[in-house]
């Protein structure tokens, strides 16, 4: 056999012995690919009064920066100490928030009563985790977690530092977890979620570059729940992942508790903006009788009508985890 086609069937071999299963062994530093440069999205503050339709400009291009799709930004970095971890078993991840002098963060401005909110989002968006990791004094973030599934994940450090100008910033990089990998079919749109007993109808839509409202309605056996409790500081949150790049935007609701004017549901109401057309997994956390449940839908932008009557249901997620 002459040199040519040795090299030919060398390659032949090992593109078959790495074909058989994801992530095993040692993980190199995860390939990036970057559609395109995006500033930081940061948290959707807009306040509606509850009364029409808010119909907003976020940005001069009429469209609002995305965030998490840089691992760096402003002068702070994410270190992902922990690149892979296995399926289905309890694992430490370790993260450090670096600033431009390659220090390690130990200061930040509390926001929704946390420092920190970590998002962890498999990339076929079949598994969603809102977490919140303990930060030792010396600025290492860590936490344990159990993900179901193999495959390439997505992790989001939303933050703000104290530092004097510094603004909020949602961080995010490639995770990898080993195991046999069997994609998820691509979820199709779907405006009604159930999980633990719980329908969540969304109503309203995301329209590229133009402010939208958002209607999240709670029922419980038929009846509206209108005893919602506060969880981190809001009786609901509400993250929305672009199919395709994983694009985050981070909003939060219309009022408070406690403001006066804000009811605990049935009905919570968020503002937000899509980045630019396409299709948005949307999750929802909200918290009633002491437990925290996440619902998901699945939005297309552009999209503003309510949800018809007998609409798919969402795959639901179990218990909130933290």
């Amino acid at each position: 056999m002459n040199t040519p086609m040795r090299i030919t069937a060398f390659a032949a071999v090992l593109a078959a012995a790495f074909g058989t299963a994801y992530g095993v062994g040692g993980v190199a530093d995860p390939i990036r690919t970057t559609v395109e440069p995006a500033a930081h999205a940061g948290h959707d503050r807009a306040e509606a009064s509850g009364e029409g339709e808010p119909d907003q400009r976020a940005d001069e291009d009429g469209s609002a920066p995305p965030g998490g799709l840089q691992i760096s930004e402003g002068g702070y970095s994410l270190d992902l100490e922990t690149r892979s971890v296995p399926a289905a078993k309890k694992s430490e991840i370790r993260f450090a928030v670096r600033d431009s002098a390659g220090r390690k963060v130990t200061d930040y401005r509390r926001e929704h009563g946390k420092e920190l909110h970590l998002i962890l989002a498999s990339r076929d968006t079949a598994t969603y985790r809102h977490l919140h990791p303990t930060r030792d004094s010396g600025g290492t973030w860590s936490l344990d977690a159990e993900l179901p599934a193999a495959g390439d994940y997505r992790l989001f450090a939303d933050f703000t530092p104290a530092a004097k100008g510094a603004s909020d910033l949602t961080l995010g990089a490639d995770l990898a977890v080993s195991g046999r990998y069997r994609p998820a079919s691509p979820p199709s749109v779907s405006k009604v979620a159930e999980v633990d007993g719980y329908k969540v109808a969304l109503e309203g839509g995301m329209r590229p570059g133009v402010s939208g409202r958002l209607d999240l309605t709670v029922t419980k056996d038929g009846r509206p729940v209108t005893d919602l409790q506060p969880y981190l500081e809001a009786y609901g949150h509400l993250v929305a992942l672009r199919s395709g790049d994983m694009a985050y935007l981070h909003v939060h609701p219309n009022g408070a508790p406690g403001d006066g004017k804000t009811k605990p549901g049935p009905t919570v109401s968020f503002t937000a903006t899509a980045p630019s057309g396409g299709s948005y997994r949307l999750f929802l956390d909200f918290k009633h009788q002491g437990k925290v449940r996440t619902a998901s839908f699945t939005v297309d932008a552009g999209e503003t009508s309510k949800a018809p009557a007998g609409s798919s249901t969402a795959e639901a997620f179990g218990e909130h985890q933290h």
